[in-house]
């Protein structure tokens, strides 16, 4: 179930877009402008938002433009809803940061395909910020702990998760605390 955020002013459109998606199984806040959804945003996090173009008080690309400024933690992939089409209004949604626009009217399955990609998204965006963050390392051996509580390798870890593949070499430090000091040890004659 995954936490949106509908902004939407014409009442019988948000009621039906609130239907629809609580329908699908989703968990939803519904604001009737710009303003309410941003003071909504404010308050706490939401992975995907529905909003419409044209709203009192603040429109979307006003909304989407504030959110996008703002560069939080979280992502919030925001889906834009609006009865205007054609391409230069398409083009200014995306510029103002819509990762997704929609024109009205719109059937059931067109909303359901686009949150699927956008669920797949904010999946990916949240797996790449768990990446980035902080791993918990044993600070002897180096290895990671993974999400099933394992040790592994640093190489185990980065390559299930990523298309990464890993080189090996010595860096110049580590030759001369690690590698030169076993060679002379073995006191080899010179050449």
């Amino acid at each position: 179930m995954t936490a949106i955020l509908v902004a939407e002013d014409d009442p019988a459109s948000r009621l039906l877009l609130v239907a629809t998606l609580s329908k699908l199984g989703h968990d939803i806040t519904a604001v009737s402008n710009g303003r309410e959804a941003w003071a909504a945003l404010e308050a706490g996090h939401f992975p995907i938002m529905i909003s419409d173009w044209m709203m009192p008080e603040m429109d979307g690309l006003t909304l989407c433009r504030m959110l996008r400024a703002q560069r939080r933690p979280k992502y919030t992939y925001v889906l834009l809803l609006t009865a205007l089409g054609g391409k230069e209004n398409y083009l200014q949604g995306m510029d103002a940061g819509a990762d997704d626009y929609l024109t009205k009217p719109f059937g059931l399955d067109h909303i359901r395909a686009r949150l699927r990609v956008a669920e797949r998204i904010v999946s990916l965006q949240e797996e790449v910020t768990t990446l980035s963050g902080l791993l918990p390392i044993c600070a002897y051996c180096k290895k990671i702990r993974d999400d099933n509580q394992q040790w592994t390798t640093v190489e185990s870890y980065v390559s299930k998760r990523t298309e990464a593949s890993f080189s090996h070499g010595v860096c110049p430090e580590c030759y001369e605390r690690t590698i030169q000091p076993q060679l002379d040890a073995l006191k080899l004659p010179p050449r």
